[in-house]
């Protein structure tokens, strides 16, 4: 019986021993200025933490006060006008559920818990830091997107660093490198997105009154924009946002309304998107950007002979978008053109199952999928070209729109036909915008062949599709047993490791390792609760594997839509072609925005900095 005693009574004494040893540990920080501190009490631990960690970032939020510009603004309260202090505003941005680098003691547990949770004073510099480095990253990638005219991506990453800046200690005095000057960023954002909205025209191609189909032609410094988005006045209402793509932009006005100026409003804050983000959506809900006038156009009908010119220009924008470079054109397609034609007929009559006969079966339940996807309708004339691949005939391009009962968005695609060998339609895809493309059918002419670039733009076309389309049994097919499949969320509080005992450095993403079943059930769910998904590829790297034959790793921009969600981030595929007909990924991997915790090692301006990527899985 004694020794039974003795146990509980060691570990009595162990425990006094080692809350009294937390007590003088605690005390010498406490009287450390070098640190920031807080203390809880609570009748568990976790209460004990969670009150020491509010104690904590009231503090923080102190401390930063001292630092930062004072700002005030007016706001309407219920009617009446409030002057309020932004600064307190984004103090709680910086430090709203989030905590970083700190520690904590336990000091006792009777007869309550009383916990100390520190930080170093230090780290405040670092949070500001952090913050400064991503307005820099969002103006990398808005500069990378102008220069390829997606105009959609280049708004929205200035106006999201503007706001960022904005928050900043003292936004007036952050420079940034750009083309060997020292720009002052908080002057330079807003001249940046005037002048390239300067450089942003719409012109009427068509316009059928009747029924209020108007076609339009979107341009940037002349040339057809990569990807634009915008809003139009119909003659009643302002319309749900709309897509352009490669130039080519279709409205519907009312039936039977005369029209002679459109006003267009182009998208640039992305609200909606930014919500993936809570420390970005705090920060845009406290300032109010900038007065732009320039995104706001009235864009002139024009008399048949303009409307006829323009035309001209929408057809050779149509013709770009089925031309791809460094690939063999089918030179005899009669037969498939043939084809094309009676589908094309098909879908502007609406008669879409006169042609099932022109499908394989998989095929046309592609093809019916697909024309009920939204309300499609045919842009212009197409302009088709046939390409070979493998022992397939592949035709490029059928420009198309899609809208969505009550819902919000309106998408342009151009649809790519794949022909088996029997002449049948086997499979249908969306195709890649022209500045994809040519990333990929520019990239390393002569070290890879045609058909592999060729192969690269068919499964990224496939794979895109594929969500559109819901086909979970395709997406089943193309992966690896056992691929390694990572997706990194944005948590809103802090995270503790497994001991307890500190808070995780990375104060943003949680990455989450899923294995190939997991990962297809998700996405089942996903497809069941959306009406649409619309998934873009705002950029893409493409870059061969060191080993494994013909092992390829690309890297991709991605901007995704769904009726209840949409968000961007990084995609990254490791994708095995050495059997070209059956493409495999090896890796699937999904982060929202570049983490400082992965790649430090690269430089900040490295395009691979912050992303998993091909050098990850070597």
């Amino acid at each position: 019986m004694r020794r039974l005693l003795i146990i509980p009574l060691l570990l009595l004494c162990m425990i006094a021993y080692a809350q009294e040893g937390n007590v003088e540990k605690a005390q010498r920080i406490m009287a450390d200025d070098s640190y920031i501190t807080g203390e809880g009490f609570g009748d568990t631990k976790e209460d004990a933490s969670n009150n020491a960690a509010t104690a904590l970032l009231g503090k923080i939020r102190t401390n930063l006060h001292f630092s930062m510009d004072e700002k005030t603004k007016e706001v309407d309260v219920n009617g009446q006008i409030d002057a309020e202090t932004v600064t307190k505003s984004v103090l709680n941005t910086y430090t709203q559920g989030t905590l970083r680098n700190t520690e904590e003691i336990c000091l006792a547990q009777e007869p309550k818990f009383h916990v100390l949770v520190y930080m170093k004073r230090s780290e405040m510099k670092q949070i500001f830091q952090e913050r400064e480095d991503r307005v820099k990253d969002y103006i990398r990638g808005a500069v990378a997107a102008e220069k390829k005219g997606r105009i959609d991506n280049a708004l929205r990453y200035y106006y999201w660093a503007y706001n960022l800046l904005s928050s900043l200690q003292a936004p007036s005095t952050v420079k940034y490198k750009h083309e060997g000057q020292d720009l002052f960023l908080l002057n330079w954002i807003p001249e940046q997105m005037r002048g390239l909205l300067d450089k942003v025209k719409m012109s009427v191609a068509s316009y059928d009154k009747e029924s209020g189909e108007m076609e339009l032609l979107a341009t940037y410094d002349g040339k057809p924009v990569t990807s634009l988005d915008f809003t139009y006045f119909d003659g009643a209402q302002w319309s749900s946002p709309t897509a352009a793509k490669d130039g080519m932009a279709q409205i519907e006005l009312r039936p039977g309304t005369a029209m002679n100026n459109i006003q267009i409003r182009y998208e640039y804050a992305y609200k909606k998107q930014a919500r993936q983000d809570a420390e970005l959506e705090m920060v845009m809900n406290i300032f109010d950007g900038f007065p732009l006038p320039q995104a706001n156009s009235n864009v002139k009908v024009g008399s048949k002979g303009e409307m006829k010119s323009t035309n001209k220009q929408l057809s050779a924008a149509i013709q770009e978008e089925a031309t791809v470079s460094n690939s063999a054109k089918v030179e005899n397609h009669s037969s498939q053109l043939a084809v094309i034609e009676k589908v094309i007929a098909a879908i502007k009559q609406k008669n879409y199952s006169s042609v099932r006969e022109l499908f394989t079966p998989e095929g046309y339940q592609m093809f019916d999928k697909l024309v009920h996807y939204g309300n499609a309708t045919l842009i212009g004339n197409p302009t088709l070209s046939f390409y070979t691949v493998l022992d397939k005939v592949v035709c490029r391009s059928i420009p198309m729109k899609f809208t969505f009962k009550n819902n919000n968005r309106t998408f342009v695609e151009d649809l790519t036909l794949t022909f088996d060998s029997d002449n049948l339609i086997e499979s249908l895809a969306f195709g890649l915008d022209q500045a994809a493309k040519n990333d990929i059918f520019n990239k390393a002419v002569g070290k890879w062949n045609d058909d592999v670039r060729m192969i690269i733009a068919t499964f990224l076309e496939n794979y895109k599709t594929a969500f559109a389309l819901k086909r979970l049994d395709y997406i089943e097919s193309i992966f690896d047993d056992h691929a390694v499949i990572i997706t990194g969320s944005y948590v809103k509080t802090a995270q503790k490791t497994s001991d307890g005992n500190k808070y995780l450095n990375n104060k943003n993403v949680k990455y989450n390792k899923q294995d190939k079943t997991s990962y297809l059930k998700n996405l089942e769910s996903c497809f069941r609760s959306n009406q649409f998904i619309n998934v873009r590829f705002a950029d893409n790297e493409v870059s061969k594997m060191g080993a494994g034959g013909e092992l390829f790793g690309i890297q991709i921009h991605q901007d995704y839509y769904s009726s209840s969600y949409s968000d961007t981030g990084y995609l990254f595929l490791m994708v095995d072609m050495n059997n070209p007909k059956t493409p495999i990924i090896k890796v699937r991997t999904w982060q929202p925005e570049r983490d400082p915790n992965v790649n430090s090692q690269l430089e900040r301006g490295n395009k691979f900095y912050g992303l998993f990527y091909g050098g990850n899985f070597d």
